[in-house]
């Protein structure tokens, strides 16, 4: 019997390895050609605005894929879908390193985005249907493992510049893509015949959930020339059209009736995206500001953005010891003070400031993110019933994309033509105002209603 419970519980952690192997690969690439962009302007003769469409693509293509690829597998099979993932990111990254032109490298970077948003809602389903026993401590350990990967991006993305170029950091996925398939192919149980079609898709959905982000990316983008005032209206008009629609589709693309009917999840959301807009910001613009103002080469800089994941980790264990005594709220008064406290200490960093004292500031800033990571993670299902656990995460991810394509909208604003100090000293005020917003949206938070999670 204890050899069979053996068998059983190697089995299962191969399974979580196949997925997070696969899951880590959005975020991580999501990050790690942060430490690049200084040397793609050089390579491609760009300008930091126009560089940042690298960041605001791959995020846009990830928002509307992971909800589109989560409607996928349940329709056609997770194992499926996985898989078909995994194939686009391989495709992605053979012809990202030969791209022609900067328009290529965006083009491959979507492709990549769209099958590394296959992955997440696949491999957490599949999680949940074949682990019983622990699932939450199961979901747990993949998504941790998720954010950290984005966390030790910057570092990884250095190492592979100086010692190569950036096709590297397209070539460096091999491994996981490799490992995530072999498992995934032997692990992953085989998809029931299929009983749905692509008429069973809200394509209208779809579309206008696709062009509302993508008009609101390009307002955003416009307001470093002067924010354009006909591109607001639209993207307000699209808005309401989305809501309007999705409100009276029995099976929307983005359950905007799940949203009205739970006021606490719909405001972690809020709180979710401000999370995400400053952590990002931070994790793209800095490399650009050390390398383009402090002169530091791509390794050095990913050396010193290690502070930031370091942190995160080591924090985590802490986080959830205190989470499972005390609830999220705790810790996510201590993580939005810790936003503002680290946003406002970057204002100590100076032209030709000290490593160490850049270092010491992110490290609070990596405090505030394993904080925040967590915590926001457990709060969401303090307010979830167990049977809205996918239409939650779902759009939690969706979240997360938004307040990404957010902080590149501000980066392209802040340092569009040119970077320099008060440009840091203008975001770091901006990411003090989003902390003050979390801690007001963590205030508000009511206590968890223990009876959801039984529900």
């Amino acid at each position: 019997m204890a050899l069979e419970q053996n068998a059983i519980k190697r089995k299962e952690m191969l399974l979580i390895t196949a997925v997070a192997l696969g899951i880590l690969l959005n975020p991580l690439n999501t990050t790690m050609i942060s430490v690049a962009l200084s040397r793609l302007q050089e390579d491609f003769r760009l300008t930091f605005a126009d560089v940042s469409w690298l960041i605001s693509t791959y995020y846009l293509a990830s928002a509307i894929g992971q909800p589109l690829m989560g409607k996928w597998s349940d329709l056609f099979g997770r194992k499926k879908v996985f898989m078909i993932g995994l194939l686009l990111v391989t495709v992605s990254s053979c012809l990202a390193p030969l791209a022609p032109s900067f328009g290529w490298l965006i083009g491959f970077r979507i492709i990549q985005a769209v099958g590394s948003s296959a992955l997440f809602p696949s491999g957490m389903a599949i999680i949940r249907s074949q682990i019983s026993a622990n699932q939450a401590k199961a979901l747990g350990v993949v998504s941790i493992f998720s954010s950290t990967s984005a966390a030790f991006g910057p570092s990884i993305g250095g190492f592979l510049l100086h010692y190569g170029d950036w096709p590297l950091i397209f070539l460096c996925n091999f491994p996981f893509i490799i490992g995530s398939f072999l498992l995934a192919w032997k692990m992953f149980p085989k998809d029931p015949k299929s009983s749905g079609s692509a008429s069973d898709m809200d394509w209208p959905g779809v579309g206008l959930f696709s062009a509302t982000i993508f008009m609101w990316l390009l307002f955003f983008l416009s307001i470093a020339d002067g924010a354009s005032l006909w591109m607001l209206a639209v993207s307000a008009a699209l808005t309401y059209a989305l809501y309007r629609y999705e409100f009276g589709h029995s099976k929307p693309f983005i359950n905007v009736a799940f949203l009205k009917n739970n006021k606490n999840v719909s405001l972690i959301y809020v709180q979710f995206i401000l999370t995400n807009m400053a952590f990002y910001s931070i994790m793209f613009g800095i490399p650009s500001y050390l390398q383009r103002v402090q002169l530091m080469d791509a390794q050095k800089a990913g050396l010193v953005m290690l502070s930031i994941a370091g942190f995160s980790v080591v924090v985590t264990p802490l986080v959830s010891r205190w989470i499972d005594r005390s609830g999220s709220r705790p810790s996510l008064l201590f993580g939005t003070i810790a936003v503002v406290a680290g946003s406002l200490l970057m204002l100590l960093i100076r032209d030709q400031a000290g490593v160490t004292t850049i270092f010491l500031v992110l490290c609070v800033l990596g405090i505030a993110n394993g904080f925040n990571n967590l915590g926001m993670q457990t709060a969401l299902y303090d307010y979830v019933k167990k049977a809205e656990t996918g239409i939650a995460s779902g759009l939690f991810m969706t979240s997360r994309f938004i307040g990404t394509i957010l902080s590149s909208s501000l980066l392209a604003a802040l340092f569009g033509k040119n970077i320099t100090t008060p440009h840091l000293h203008s975001m770091a005020w901006v990411c003090a105002g989003l902390g003050v917003l979390m801690f007001a949206l963590t205030v508000r938070m009511p206590k968890a209603d223990a009876s959801k999670a039984t529900q």
